[in-house]
């Protein structure tokens, strides 16, 4: 199935299992939805991810979850800039989610990290989401 927006598919696939309580789900794997990935873990929204391999034999992402007494820890995710309006930040127009207590994932030309390591970098980039 072709995907147009494939950041976009990934969040909403998150924003659904959590809504289900599921522990894990699966994505279909790229480089870009990996390194969003790699943001979200270090950042501690998820447990982890790991490739795996999906039907017909294409590569996947099984990503595991994390909640918190019950409740999951992504209390809101969002796309930002989509593929027919994309969303560009200079460093110091980087936005800051609930007044730093969230995270923005910026693409940069130093590669997909959040907006505290942009600032730190000093560099700026397209605004893919935000997280909270």
């Amino acid at each position: 199935m072709s995907v147009n927006d494939p950041i976009g598919d990934m969040l909403t696939r998150i924003r659904n299992a959590q809504m289900r309580f599921k522990s894990t789900v699966r994505t279909p794997a790229s480089k870009m939805r990996g390194r969003v990935l790699e943001v979200l873990q270090a950042e501690g929204y998820i447990r982890g991810y790991e490739s795996a391999e999906g039907p017909r034999g294409l590569p996947e992402f099984e990503i595991s979850l994390k909640y918190f007494d019950g409740m999951p820890v992504i209390k809101e995710i969002k796309r930002v800039s989509t593929p027919g309006r994309r969303v560009y930040s200079g460093v110091g127009e980087l936005p800051s989610v609930r007044q730093g207590l969230g995270v923005a994932i910026v693409s940069t030309p130093k590669g997909v990290m959040s907006d505290a390591q942009a600032r730190a970098d000093n560099v700026g980039g397209e605004v893919l989401c935000t997280v909270f």
